[in-house]
């Protein structure tokens, strides 16, 4: 049976430690200078040296295939999991459930699931050729892909032709999701982790 065409970006699944995930997430502010609408699953970046007046770290959309180029600059943060109702609260904020998407150009105050310990599953492109069973421990970068307003998923994949043993792309491929749709071959859902997470950096951003 041919695997389901169904990307949704990076999703949390588990801890590497093999706990189950718990739906931490951290808030986070997007300035309206963030020109790419955010989706659910989206990966994010840290914006260097940058908060709001609340003290609250800015963040962006992910660039597709960008390397970490030794530092960094570049690492993804984690997966957009959510906006709140109102970009101005000196609170934590509320999860929105009305309009989960957040539009290109608009601020907000945002969740994402940012824990460096955290596995996501994600779907392959399967550009070039699908990912066969060797590509377990080694790296790979991301790529966008068509998301949907109307459902607010995302469309991000892994990008199966930046396969490569260099830790300098975005994610580290653990396994083969062990799912009863899922096995080797095109579309193939992917377990990962975050190369080079800024959290398990000693260099300030």
């Amino acid at each position: 049976m041919a695997n389901p065409n169904a990307p949704r970006g990076i999703i949390p699944y588990a801890y590497r430690s093999g706990a189950p995930y718990n739906g931490a997430v951290r808030t986070y502010y997007v300035p309206v200078g963030n020109s790419t609408a955010l989706y659910i699953g989206d990966p994010v970046v840290l914006i260097t040296n940058s908060s709001d007046g609340n003290g609250i770290p800015t963040v962006e959309a992910a660039t597709a295939g960008a390397t970490n180029n030794g530092g960094i600059a570049y690492a993804v943060l984690g997966s957009f999991a959510g906006r709140s109702n109102n970009a101005g609260q000196t609170t934590i904020p509320i999860l929105q459930s009305d309009h989960v998407y957040l539009p290109a150009s608009t601020a907000a105050y945002i969740y994402v699931a940012d824990d460096p310990s955290l596995l996501y599953w994600v779907q392959e492109d399967s550009v070039g050729g699908a990912l066969v069973s060797g590509a377990s421990g080694r790296n790979a970068s991301l790529v966008a892909g068509t998301s949907s307003n109307a459902a607010g998923y995302s469309g991000w994949q892994l990008q199966s032709s930046t396969l490569s043993a260099a830790y300098l792309y975005q994610m580290r491929i653990v396994q083969l999701l062990q799912e009863a749709d899922n096995a080797i071959g095109v579309n193939a859902k992917w377990l990962t982790f975050i190369n080079n997470h800024p959290f398990n950096s000693t260099t300030g951003i």
